[in-house]
């Protein structure tokens, strides 16, 4: 026979409820623990840490608002550099039109010297001469005529690329709105494209 002192418990007696409690606990704690503990160090590296204080005056609340607008300006500008669609303008926006500008990419095209020919057509303006003025009047002359020429043979090849690509593409049968967006690509300066250049000259697209 086995004596209990008043106000103690067994502690080989267990109830019903305690046993469903118990298994619950464990179970929860099975649960939770599908990983290995990460350590002290990784722990606090994923800490977010405090927010920062609220501004207490209007001039560090709009330093505040410049900086943050800063930022998001600076990383809008090289996603759009780099060809993100997410921060990209409509206009450049699509698999199709990353194709038009790889096919004008990858080729030397006439336009790209539109630049250069202005400055001697003005310098044809400047200069009292008139064997300079009518100089500069063929040049300009005889350029714009490869330049067209160039042009239809840029807009050829950017029907066909996109017809070959995308045959069932909504964007790709407004094909005048494509050439002339790889035409006015064409005339710009190699460097100075933006969305930048993804595809080295001579490349075949």
């Amino acid at each position: 026979m086995k004596l209990r002192l008043p106000g103690r418990r067994d502690t080989t007696e267990t109830t019903p409820a305690a046993e469903t409690d118990a298994s619950t606990d464990a179970a929860a704690r099975a649960a939770g623990k599908g990983r290995p503990t990460p350590k002290r160090s990784e722990a606090q590296g994923r800490r977010a840490g405090p927010p920062p204080p609220p501004p207490t005056t209007r001039k560090e609340a709009y330093k505040r608002m410049r900086q943050t607008q800063a930022s998001r300006r600076v990383e809008s500008r090289a996603g759009a550099a780099r060809g993100d669609d997410n921060y990209l303008p409509a206009r450049d926006r699509g698999p199709v039109r990353k194709l038009v500008r790889d096919v004008v990419d990858s080729r030397r095209n006439v336009g790209s010297f539109f630049l250069v020919i202005a400055a001697v057509a003005l310098l044809g303006v400047i200069v009292p001469s008139l064997a300079v003025k009518n100089y500069s009047s063929v040049v300009l002359l005889a350029f714009f005529l490869v330049l067209i020429v160039d042009s239809v043979v840029l807009s050829r090849r950017i029907k066909r690329k996109v017809a070959e690509r995308f045959p069932n593409d909504p964007q790709a049968k407004r094909t005048r709105g494509l050439v002339w967006y790889g035409i006015s690509r064409s005339t710009m300066i190699r460097r100075w494209r933006f969305p930048k250049p993804e595809v080295p000259l001579g490349t075949e697209v």
